[in-house]
């Protein structure tokens, strides 16, 4: 290629800041030089174009023809370049990923853990989006999720974390022991995820117990697990929880699950598009999130 005849890098620099700022003085703050080697800069430019550029009046810059012309020419060049190097600091920004999941395992699950994935992957970035509909994994709205279900997503990788199962889960305070005890107490019911048949139905526990007189249908219904899992902290009745979601509470006593049997579900999955298995946060999230779910 034929090699580029240009004028010194400065001198355009010079040139162009001064023309768009209509001033020598503003310009030399911009560049950080004194007003001295502005106006230097510009005669040399002026010299190896051998014409004016400014015509030059007391307190006053005014661009010539060819000065207008160059201008033109430089500001658009000038803000390529700026445009250019903005991109490649995008670039090099930390990877961010977005995880897309129910707002109770986002809640009870995934947020007290992210503090770790930080710790050990400082250079990603995770954000969350909680919605019970499911979302689509396009780069956009999200990029990876943790889905409850059997595991087929067409075009989707999915990757097991954990099989699910429901239990009776009431307040300690309700004191119960076995099974029959239940007919003297409130059923707690909530609605399931979007798309997905809940197998944790009372009437699917009354089976699976062989309770007889339980009214599987009776009891207050929640829109949210989370507010089932409060009435079911405040002591209002007993609901069926996975012992996933309330970990926490079980462990500080605030639920307790005295008896099954349980109801058998599916399982949580790490799903996310075929193509990406290669990203290095992606496969950052998959080495996390794997070793805490086996945790």
């Amino acid at each position: 290629m034929q090699a580029r005849r240009l004028p010194p890098l400065a001198s355009l620099r010079a040139f162009e800041a001064t023309a768009r700022l209509g001033s020598a003085k503003l310009a030399a703050q911009e560049l950080s030089v004194t007003p001295t080697a502005i106006s230097h800069q510009i005669r040399q430019l002026e010299s190896l174009l051998e014409q004016a550029l400014f015509t030059r009046q007391p307190r006053l810059l005014i661009l010539t023809d060819g000065g207008r012309q160059l201008y033109e020419g430089l500001r658009q060049g000038f803000d390529l370049m700026a445009e250019a190097l903005d991109r490649l600091r995008a670039g090099r920004a930390r990877p961010t990923l977005t995880i897309t999941t129910t707002p109770t395992l986002a809640a009870r699950w995934l947020l007290p853990r992210l503090r770790s994935f930080r710790e050990a992957h400082p250079a990603h970035e995770l954000k969350l989006h909680a919605s019970y509909e499911l979302i689509e994994l396009d780069g956009q709205s999200a990029d990876v999720a943790l889905r409850y279900g059997g595991g087929q997503w067409p075009g989707l990788v999915a990757e097991k974390l954990f099989d699910v199962s429901f239990l009776p889960t009431c307040s300690p305070s309700l004191n119960l022991r076995n099974p029959a005890e239940l007919l003297d107490h409130t059923l707690l019911h909530y609605q399931w995820q979007e798309g997905v048949k809940s197998p944790a139905t009372w009437s699917a526990w009354r089976k699976l117990a062989g309770l007889r007189g339980l009214r599987a249908s009776a009891g207050p219904a929640f829109s949210d697990e989370t507010h089932a899992l409060g009435a079911a902290i405040a002591g209002h009745g007993v609901a069926l929880i996975d012992t996933v979601s309330i970990a926490d509470e079980l462990r500080r006593g605030l639920l307790v699950q005295p008896f099954g049997p349980a109801v058998p579900g599916l399982a949580y999955y790490l799903v996310y598009p075929a193509a990406r298995r290669g990203d290095s946060v992606i496969k950052a999230l998959r080495t996390w999130i794997s070793g805490s779910a086996a945790r």
